[in-house]
């Protein structure tokens, strides 16, 4: 009997293809020679829509992935002597494989765990009173996840408390968005939020803002709303190896998105295929192990519901706990993919 076939519909949002307008905006920019290293009018063109998503003038910058942003952000905040104030399940904490300590020489970085994966000032200012003078590094920077590890989103108020309390103490505040714009489609739906709203009003000075989980090909932009952070920062990129001689393919991207909203409509997609999941899930009787709030649904599984799952070839990643899983909706989630997952979870929940 064969296997069946490897389905990673919800093991995570880069699982996803290339969305039809970057993808058509590739095709577009390849067309004819224009110059290389950003000097070209696509990314003059992706840089202008930047600022008119934020309202504001806006350093940008484009490297290639998430890991890159965020240390290279670090790096430009931060001295080798200073800490970094993040939540324990961060990707600049768990997942960048001490990429923001390289790239800022030796900042340290200090997680701090609080429940749902969100910070408040409350749990942060113990930090601040730990070690003794320059027996222990002075703390720099407060970095953010938003939409969180576990899906949860920042409000506007929840950041400006976060903000106000890191400025007031000298601190600069970086978020990492690599699910930016779930979290952006959702405080827009319930709450009228726009991008702005959720940055530089609310204080963020530097933002990680994430292109390929939704829907982009190798492309994230750092966007700096303190603009004196973003000094020299050109020279960042380029030692790093994040520089892209033929830079109009990925500004091409971000122009096509941002032009007409996409880039949110496609995050609004992957929030309410998660949506839809998680009803489903419950419906089944399955416990959520967090609020669903961007496009992320995580859930307690039995080992023998996800021995059933992964033996009808489903994909997932078990991330809290003992039993609680991560499913990821992207842009091109289905209802087709979601239907095809119930159902399975039910057949292997209905043998318990």
């Amino acid at each position: 009997m064969s296997l069946p076939r490897p389905n990673y519909a919800f093991a995570s949002d880069n699982t996803a293809g290339v969305c039809p307008e970057a993808l058509a905006a590739l095709a577009a920019a390849n067309a004819g020679r224009v110059p290389s290293y950003g000097d070209d009018a696509s990314t003059a063109a992706a840089k202008a829509r930047f600022r008119d998503t934020f309202e504001t003038d806006c350093e940008v910058f484009f490297v290639f992935n998430g890991t890159a942003a965020n240390a290279l952000a670090l790096a430009a905040i931060c001295q080798r002597h200073h800490g970094i104030l993040c939540h324990a399940m961060s990707h600049v904490d768990t997942d960048e494989c001490g990429a923001p300590e390289f790239f800022t020489g030796g900042s340290k970085v200090l997680p701090i765990d609080s429940p749902l994966a969100k910070l408040c000032p409350a749990d942060l200012e113990p930090a601040m009173h730990r070690g003794h003078g320059v027996h222990f590094p002075k703390i720099r920077a407060l970095s953010l996840t938003q939409a969180t590890e576990l899906g949860t989103v920042y409000t506007p108020d929840e950041l400006r408390a976060l903000t106000d309390w890191a400025h007031a103490r000298g601190l600069v505040v970086q978020v990492d968005g690599a699910r930016f714009a779930n979290a952006a489609a959702a405080l827009r739906d319930r709450a009228g939020c726009t991008p702005a709203d959720l940055t530089w009003r609310a204080g963020v000075d530097a933002l990680c803002f994430g292109g390929t989980k939704n829907g982009l090909l190798g492309t994230e932009a750092v966007v700096f709303f303190n603009r004196e952070l973003a000094r020299e920062f050109d020279y960042r990129v380029k030692q790093s190896g994040q520089l892209a001689s033929k830079m109009r393919f990925a500004s091409a991207q971000w122009a096509a998105v941002l032009r007409d909203g996409a880039w949110l409509r496609h995050a609004a997609h992957a929030n309410a295929a998660a949506q839809q999941l998680a009803v489903g899930l419950r419906a089944i009787g399955c416990q959520l192990v967090a609020p669903v709030e961007a496009n992320g649904v995580f859930v307690e599984l039995t080992p023998t519901t996800v021995s059933a799952l992964e033996a009808r070839g489903w994909h997932f990643y078990k991330f809290i706990g003992d039993h609680g899983y991560r499913l990821m909706c992207s842009w091109e989630t289905s209802n087709a993919d979601i239907a095809a997952f119930l159902a399975d979870a039910k057949t292997s929940r209905a043998g318990l």
